[in-house]
């Protein structure tokens, strides 16, 4: 999951996430109740990484896992010899500071050079059925859409759609591609283009939407849920954050803070009378 921000640059969307962030701790919100709190579906984006873990790594996988997180968001891309590989971006720089585009080097050649980065079929094999797998696929050139597409039914095969796993995207027309996953399976993830996703999701029976706690508004919830539908929200890194999407019945949480998240929502469930905080 990206923000709005995210298709001007980097350093507005790491503004985004700070003003988003600021505001989320400081407006105080009701307890939404132990219901809510039971029925919490915390993903943690990228796994839980940051303190010298490496997100969309199997140990990132491991402890969101170990944590006991109800779900796991993952990034696929392709690599030149079409194996779905788990990286966010299309070049490695970012995370490893050498630059290399994923789908240009053969499965051996990425393995070789960057062993952090996980196969796709290794990542369902170790948790699929375990924690519910949010797999997003980037928009990115398919060489060979139907032999992809057969690939990823082939991994996918043990696991049961909607139960086990979602398939997400930022740009619909991935969708188009997508035929081994049902459409109540197909999860888009909307940026600025929150109202025009909405009618996307509704007129074509996917799952529903998932979008920034911020941009996501209570009309949109409203429209979803009356289609029988659902809608994930993130960045979700604050107890303010929490009870207020929890409060709106969001599904989906998505958060960057997957530990601390996970161990206050454990927190408040052992403390029934837990009251706002800005913490």
């Amino acid at each position: 999951m990206t923000t709005a921000a995210g298709l001007i640059g980097p350093w507005v969307e790491k503004s985004f996430h700070l003003l988003a962030e600021t505001a989320a701790r400081t407006w105080p919100q009701a307890h939404p109740g132990q219901e809510a709190l039971d029925r919490s579906r915390l993903v943690a984006h990228r796994g839980a990484h940051g303190s010298g873990v490496v997100e969309n790594t199997l140990a990132a996988f491991d402890l969101a896992a170990d944590a006991g997180l109800w779900g796991i968001e993952l990034d696929i891309r392709w690599t030149a010899d079409l194996v779905p590989v788990v990286f966010h971006d299309a070049n490695t720089y970012r995370l490893f500071k050498r630059s290399a585009l994923i789908r240009h080097m053969t499965i051996g050649q990425l393995e070789n050079a960057f062993p952090r980065i996980p196969r796709l079929e290794t990542v369902i094999r170790r948790y699929g059925g375990r924690t519910h797998l949010m797999v997003e696929t980037k928009a990115e050139p398919w060489p060979d859409p139907a032999a992809q597409d057969r690939t990823l039914a082939k991994l996918f095969s043990p696991l049961t759609p909607l139960k086990d796993y979602h398939i997400l995207s930022l740009d619909p027309e991935m969708f188009d591609r997508i035929r081994f996953a049902p459409p109540e399976a197909l999860l888009p993830v909307a940026e600025r283009n929150v109202a025009a996703l909405s009618r996307l999701a509704l007129d074509r029976g996917w799952a529903g939407i998932c979008g920034h706690f911020l941009l996501i508004g209570d009309s949109v919830l409203a429209r979803h849920r009356d289609a029988g539908q659902q809608v994930g929200t993130g960045y979700i890194h604050s107890q303010n954050s929490l009870f207020r999407e929890l409060r709106r019945n969001v599904t989906w949480l998505f958060t960057n803070q997957a530990l601390a998240m996970q161990a206050l929502v454990k927190r408040l469930k052992q403390k029934p009378d837990a009251g706002p905080s800005s913490q």
